[in-house]
C-alpha cells in the first residue's frame, strides 16, 4: 500500500487529502473518507460523499481535474459509476 498527500498550487503537502495505491486501485481519500476510485480503466465515485463538503469539492475538482458540471456529465453518461466505497453510507 502507498499512501502521499495530495500536494497543492505550492507544492505543500495538503492535509486530511490522500492519495492511496491498494491492490490495483488508486483512491482519493478526503479525512477518513474514500471518495474516488480508480481500477481496471474505469473511475468510481462514492455515492455519498463525493460531493459531500466545499473541502470534498475543491480537492475532488483537482484529481478529476475538472469541475462539478463536467463531474455530474461523467455520471449522468455512466463514464463515472456511482458506488459505495466506504460500506458505512
Amino acid at each position: 500500500m502507498k499512501v502521499s498527500n495530495i500536494i497543492n498550487d505550492n507544492g505543500n503537502r495538503v492535509a486530511n487529502q490522500f492519495l492511496i495505491t491498494h491492490k490495483g486501485a488508486t483512491y482519493f481519500q478526503s479525512y477518513f473518507s474514500q471518495i474516488v476510485m480508480w481500477k481496471d480503466g474505469k473511475t468510481y465515485l462514492d455515492g455519498y460523499y463525493w460531493n459531500y463538503s466545499h473541502t470534498t469539492a475543491k480537492y475532488r475538482r483537482v484529481v478529476l481535474s475538472e469541475g462539478i458540471d463536467q463531474t455530474r456529465q461523467k455520471i449522468k453518461s455512466g463514464e463515472y459509476v456511482l458506488t459505495n466505497l466506504n460500506g458505512d453510507n
